[in-house]
């Protein structure tokens, strides 16, 4: 085995480790391990990813070299480690970008208990990406869970305690879901390696043994991680959650928590259930039907908003339920554009969110979208973030939005049935988008009128820090990364996805 193929489980390994020590020193040696930590397995993820590309292969990982069921594994292949790679360059946009926050509003004594919750929110979602047993997964989505609250709980106050709470009890309901259905999966196959319960589920299939507690299970799964990943209409916990937290916990929570959920469901299709039996079972449909109408009714909750974080929080619904669109179109196409737009949506929300925290420091502390008027032209490198985030999530080409849009499209051409819904779909809620998105623009870059100026406001300029423009400009280049260089990206995701299962 090659030094590189020790990357999976070291990674987790780092990211656990500095949870532990950032425990025991002060919040701002806390946050530079968290930075050095997400560096060095992003690092790691990039080596890894180019011996895949290689290799063309995936391959499992005993932890301890011992095999199933006394040992646990791991397996990786291109798409895992592009995955961890990209949670890395998220999770250090979202650092960098309210590290200014977090010093001003994390208490001195509980700032490395904000760094213990984002390493082991890393730790858990690079698990979520290389685990191959069912069980280590829901260890590992508990983990996920309580970090996730103490991210939300980094602003201590009564909003964020409210949405903390909320999003537990959310968040617990789904994990129940789909620790019952890992168990009835379990009762069934005798299995929880994920290679091993495939075949054990293929055979009871075609048996016809057990189908209706197969489609129940199934459904158990699929609504469970549904909830955790808030579609629509298991999202309710979501826009206080987003809202109310901090920057850098908005853009983890949008672009690396809840993707991680997904990723794992698109893995539980791929490698345990088997896609023909996932359609077959039409659970699928299901999942295509939400996805359709989250993406509306998210996009017209999001245009009611008078609270910027509020409306990028419920864009967030909209664009999920783009993904499970793509999951329930039952085709390789249409699970590519899915992860495809994982990549999209989290490279544009988590710059938006970053972005969105400089135009409201240059306007006061105002979170109204009309308050914003000309912050723009006051914070010019968040200004230029957010629209180029905006860009990217109405669809404009160059931008990363246009190209998983164009494949949703492309794959929904594959199955007749689907077309025309798909197509409306994209149609009516890329509107909305460009609604919401280019209204808050169009303010942004709108100057102030006489009588504002002569009311006391005034056009000054705000400075940022060199890790507020380094979030801002590596966000901005990763989403027009993903919009221009598309075809190794999508040699990775068609190819990753042919090796998943």
């Amino acid at each position: 085995m090659s030094f590189v193929q020790n990357v999976p489980c070291f990674s987790i390994l780092m990211a656990m480790f500095a949870a532990i020590i950032t425990s025991a020193v002060k919040g701002k040696a806390a946050r530079r391990i968290s930075i050095f930590v997400t560096a060095a397995i992003g690092i790691m993820s990039a080596f890894l990813l180019v011996f895949l590309m290689g290799t063309g292969e995936s391959y499992a990982y005993m932890m301890g070299h011992f095999p199933a069921p006394w040992g646990n594994e791991l397996r990786a292949g291109m798409l895992e480690a592009a995955m961890a790679l990209f949670f890395c360059i998220i999770m250090m946009v979202a650092l960098f970008g309210g590290m200014e926050e977090a010093r001003a509003d994390l208490e001195a004594d509980k700032a490395n208990f904000y760094y213990i919750m984002a390493n082991l929110m890393l730790a858990s979602s690079l698990a979520l990406v290389y685990t191959n047993d069912m069980f280590t997964a829901y260890v590992f989505v508990e983990i996920n869970t309580i970090a996730a609250c103490g991210l939300i709980l980094g602003k201590f106050n009564e909003l964020t305690i409210a949405a903390s709470v909320r999003y537990m009890i959310m968040s617990l309901m789904g994990s129940g879901l789909l620790l019952l259905g890992i168990s009835f999966f379990y009762d069934m196959t005798g299995h929880l390696l994920m290679s091993y319960m495939k075949e054990s589920i293929l055979l009871i299939w075609q048996t016809g043994e057990y189908r209706i507690p197969l489609i129940l299970t199934i459904g158990l799964v699929s609504v469970g991680l549904a909830i955790k990943s808030a579609l629509w209409p298991f999202h309710s916990w979501l826009p206080n959650a987003y809202g109310y937290s901090t920057v850098s916990s908005s853009a983890m929570l949008s672009s690396i928590v809840s993707k991680g959920y997904i990723f794992l469901l698109i893995k539980i299709i791929y490698r345990v259930i088997g896609p023909e039996v996932f359609a077959e079972s039409h659970i699928i449909d299901i999942l295509f039907v939400f996805g359709i109408i989250g993406m509306i009714l998210g996009s017209l909750d999001a245009v009611r908003q008078k609270n910027i974080r509020k409306m990028i929080a419920y864009s967030s619904v909209a664009q999920i339920g783009y993904i499970f669109m793509g999951i329930g179109l039952g085709s390789a196409e249409g699970n590519g554009a899915g992860v495809y737009h994982i990549f999209a949506h989290a490279a544009a929300k988590s710059l938006v969110f970053v972005a969105a925290y400089g135009l409201i420091k240059a306007s006061g502390g105002c979170r109204d979208i009309n308050g914003l008027r000309g912050a723009g032209f006051r914070n010019k490198a968040a200004g230029v973030g957010f629209a180029a985030g905006s860009l990217s999530m109405v669809g404009i080409p160059g931008f990363a939005g246009f190209v998983s849009k164009m494949m949703f499209a492309e794959a929904s051409l594959e199955t007749t049935a689907y077309t025309i819904p798909v197509l409306a779909a994209l149609a009516i809620s890329t509107v909305l988008n460009a609604i919401y998105f280019m209204r808050v623009v169009l303010i942004l870059y709108t100057p102030l009128t006489k009588e504002e100026k002569a009311a006391g406001m005034k056009e000054k300029t705000v400075d940022n820090s060199w890790q507020f423009k380094a979030a801002i400009a590596g966000g901005t280049v990763l989403n027009l990364f993903l919009g221009i260089c598309t075809a190794p990206v999508m040699r990775v995701v068609k190819n990753g996805l042919e090796i998943l299962g």
